[in-house]
């Protein structure tokens, strides 16, 4: 599947004790289309959980509602599946379904995207083993049962490869900003300085994506 040929909808896992803020940046953005290609719309966010008949209750208390239930979720409807942390990553096998999940998308071509406690699910089900990846620190890994990917662990604010994106829990600007990439939504130029204006605060990047946001003319609107 390629990246024209990809759905316009990107799949949030939301299940209880979920990190509020490591999607928002990527979220928002995906949702907005703010500083797109001309030609890249925005994207359908749709929230999946292993059952809708309940939402899900976030690390600050937040309640989200699923759109979808996880078993009716298929790779071939999504353009990206996004696995945030949560305390549940570390306390038992509740989430170790979305990581099944995360390994029928890559198996299909399609990208996932882990930060956080997520990584350690999908260091787990043996998804790290073959590629490089981050978390939020070495240790973390390789204190997860039968994890292997060790020489594939990059000290990094965010990994890319082949399709899956990692990340730690303290970095969701690189996180999003290795999305963005992956989905190919931004110019080189902009994806640079919208991270270096989220991530660093750095006002010399302002310009650059005022111009962006006012040059063109995004593709649902033209």
């Amino acid at each position: 599947m390629t990246r024209s040929s990809r759905p316009r909808t990107v799949h949030l896992a939301v299940y209880d004790t979920l990190a509020d803020w490591e999607f928002g940046h990527a979220a928002a953005h995906l949702r907005q289309g703010t500083y797109f290609r001309a030609d890249r719309p925005a994207y359908d966010l749709v929230t999946v959980a292993a059952a809708t008949d309940r939402p899900a209750t976030t690390m600050a208390g937040l309640r989200i509602a699923a759109d979808l239930a996880l078993d009716a979720l298929r790779p071939e409807d999504s353009a990206l599946l996004v696995l945030s942390g949560a305390n549940l990553w570390d306390s038992g096998d509740e989430l170790v379904p979305f990581a099944r999940k995360a390994r029928e998308f890559l198996d299909a071509g399609v990208p996932v995207a882990a930060i956080c406690g997520a990584t350690a699910g999908l260091a787990r089900e043996g998804l790290l083993d073959d590629r490089t990846h981050t978390s939020g620190a070495a240790p973390y890994l390789t204190a997860q049962p039968g994890y292997r990917g060790g020489e594939l662990y990059r000290d990094r604010d965010a990994v890319r490869d082949r399709g899956l994106i990692t990340a730690g829990p303290t970095d969701p600007v690189a996180f999003a900003r290795e999305i963005f990439a992956e989905l190919d939504v931004m110019e080189p130029q902009i994806l640079d300085a919208w991270h270096r204006l989220f991530a660093h605060s750095d006002a010399s990047a302002f310009p650059v994506l005022m111009t962006a946001g006012s040059a063109g003319t995004r593709a649902e609107d033209a």
